[in-house]
Parts: structure tokens; sequence; C-alpha cells
């Protein structure tokens, strides 16, 4: 049972829904988690296929918790805090992890990795980090390598993980500042082929040989598609 806790009503987030789903992707896929969508972003990927406006409430720390205590969270791995870009909402955060932490829940961060000072604040309460690397010729957006940086060096001595979404307009250049951001703060690298519903918008040889690019120069690297979608589950 969780622990009840006052909570003052001006500490609020917008969420777009709570759910329980099997993580999809990264190295902790087939894990059974608690996913909290936190509403808006400070981006606009071209490739992004989540529905983090729409229909969004706002959230006291006590609403979450009861709508968490709905849940058997002794199936539950952790908790992943998603969007959208939490950070966005790092005040409401700030007061609703130590409740969590209390309770002995994991805490899993996904997270497009440009927002460093938002990530100091709160890192202590944070189990896994799963950070973006995002290329341009991805997303369509300039280039995030120097926020990445420093968002990284904040990371430092936690547990943290680089997804790389790709389509065919990858560069070796932009493989170069990828492997040399994992090299300097250690990070293990997912290869993320972009997806178009249940399809990978590039060829399974293509995968391979951006894959084994990576590979002659960084060995910390996996290619893993986006499984939830293959499941046909959120």
């Amino acid at each position: 049972m969780i622990e009840e806790e006052h909570f003052e009503p001006d500490n609020t987030a917008r969420i777009k829904e709570v759910f329980a789903s099997i993580q999809g992707e990264g190295p902790y896929i087939g894990a059974k988690q608690l996913f909290i969508r936190f509403c808006s972003c400070n981006l606009r990927c071209h490739y992004c296929d989540t529905d983090f406006e729409g229909e969004c409430d706002e959230y006291t720390p006590e609403k979450l918790m009861e709508v968490i205590e709905q849940f058997d969270l002794k199936t539950i791995y952790s908790v992943s805090l998603t969007g959208g870009e939490p950070l966005l909402s790092v005040d409401f955060l700030e007061k609703i992890l130590p409740i969590l932490k209390e309770n002995h829940l994991k805490i899993y961060l996904e997270t497009n990795a440009t927002l460093p000072e938002e990530l100091k604040r709160i890192i202590d309460y944070i189990d896994v980090i799963a950070a973006d690397i995002k290329l341009e010729s991805a997303t369509g957006m300039m280039s995030s390598f120097d926020l990445h940086d420093m968002f990284f060096d904040v990371c430092k001595g936690h547990e943290c993980f680089a997804k790389i979404v790709f389509d065919d307009n990858i560069t070796d250049e932009e493989i170069d500042k990828c492997i040399e951001l994992a090299e300097k703060y250690h990070l293990l690298l997912i290869l993320q082929p972009k997806m178009l519903e249940d399809q990978m918008t590039v060829t399974s040889v293509f995968a391979v040989k951006v894959l084994d690019k990576f590979l002659k120069k960084y060995n910390k690297v996996r290619l893993i598609p986006q499984v939830h979608k293959f499941l046909a589950i959120r």
C-alpha cells in the first residue's frame, strides 16, 4: 500500500495517461513497467509517433499516487517517466519521486537528453536513464550534440544508456559524433530504426550495415527495433 502523504494543491503536472505495459525499447525490453506519460515536449521530432498532447489532465502528487495504487505494483519492474518530455515537469517530479522511492519503486526516466539543469534536480531519485541522442538527419531539427554532452555529464555515476533513432539519411559524421559521446561517457548505444507503424523504414540489410559502422569503432552497441510495435501493445 502506498503511504499517505500531504501535498500542496498547487504542485501539479499535465499527464496524458498512466498505464501498465511491456517496455519495448532498449536493453530492458520485456520488463513490465508502469508508464506515466507527461504532456508537452520541448522538441518536435519528425518521427515522433506518440500522442503526448490531446486530452491531458492536471495531476497533483496526491491524485497521481491514488491512480498508482490501483495497479498491482508487485508485478511492476519499474515506473517509467515518459512523454513528451518528463523533465519539463521537474517541479512536480521533485515532489512525487521521493514518495515513489519511499515505497521501494524503481524509477526509469525516458528523456530527450536536452535538459541537463532539470536533471540535476532529480537525478538522485532516478535508477535508470534512457536518453536519446537526436540526429538531425532523422529529426529534421538542428543538432543537439552540445546539449547531449552537458546532459550526459550530469549522468556520470548513474545507470544510463543512449537510444539513437535513425533512418537511411544517417551520415558518417553523425555516427562519429555519437561514438565520441559514447566513448566519453562510457554509454551503451541502442540503435533503433525509425518505424512506420509496425514496419522499419529501413531494410534489415541497411540496419545491420549501420550497426557494423558503429561496431568498427565502438563495441558497446546494440541494434534493437521497437519490439512493442511487433507485439501490437502500447
